[in-house]
């Protein structure tokens, strides 16, 4: 399945001030592939997710969702195929109630009013927020937001999932739910997060980007039992693999 697979050849990026926030970034992900990325703070792993779906356009190189290259006037397209949860969920939430903002990606999709509705429910009920439909997002915690946020998206039914930090602002029960989902999903995703104990719950393989290039890429368990490499690039063992107890949801 061509469309599923995201691919970026030696992918180059600067700031309007002048910030080389990527300097040649290439790597492919295939068809059902579960891949994170970690780094340290300022690192770039933000900056190549806001690449995946065209916020961001490179300054050279290319980016490709299946055969589709990345510009301007392929973003609309590229969008469909790529589901974006930011960091942020304030950045998705704008519509009056919780199921207006769950619904307009849908809406926009110009699927029939029934069919939204099934969508949003469907998308909500996974994330464990069905009783927030009616609520206004700002009156709503950051769990809450974050677990909305993830719902705006899964509601699209993308061919890859792109998520920033998933569970941060998560409780417990709710991080159980994200790494449910995540598992359940059948396409391609990607996950950037500082949670190394949810990146070796959710997927097969790790990207670790420094300073805008990619250091190390291979299976999950491996770089990520790693002392030497996690240290270099300022993180640490997840705690699973300290010998203490992981993050409550971290294991199902």
């Amino acid at each position: 399945m061509s469309h599923h697979l995201l691919e970026f050849k030696d992918v180059r990026f600067r700031y309007p001030d002048g910030t080389e926030a990527l300097k040649g970034v290439s790597f492919l992900i295939t068809h059902g592939e579960s891949v994170g990325i970690v780094g340290a703070n300022g690192a770039g792993k933000s900056t190549v997710l806001l690449h995946m779906n065209g916020h961001l356009l490179p300054t050279s190189g290319a980016v490709y969702v299946g055969e589709v290259p990345l510009r301007k006037e392929t973003r609309s397209e590229i969008r469909r195929k790529v589901g974006v949860v930011f960091q942020n969920p304030d950045d998705q939430l704008f519509m009056p109630t919780v199921f207006d903002d769950v619904a307009f990606g849908p809406l926009n999709l110009g699927l029939p009013p029934d069919r939204v509705r099934e969508r949003v429910h469907e998308a909500l009920r996974l994330v464990n927020a069905l009783e927030l439909a009616d609520k206004p997002p700002h009156h709503l915690s950051g769990g809450q937001k974050s677990a909305v946020a993830i719902a705006t998206v899964i509601a699209m039914k993308p061919d890859i999932l792109v998520m920033d930090e998933p569970a941060a602002s998560l409780d417990p029960k709710s991080r159980r739910s994200v790494i449910g989902l995540l598992n359940s999903f059948a396409h391609s995703k990607i996950v950037a997060s500082h949670d190394l104990d949810l990146i070796l719950d959710v997927c097969a393989r790790c990207l670790v980007i420094r300073d805008g290039t990619i250091v190390a890429d291979g299976p999950a368990p491996g770089i990520l039992s790693d002392a030497t490499l996690l240290a270099e690039n300022n993180l640490e063992l997840p705690l699973t693999l300290q010998g203490r107890p992981g993050r409550e949801g971290a294991r199902q």
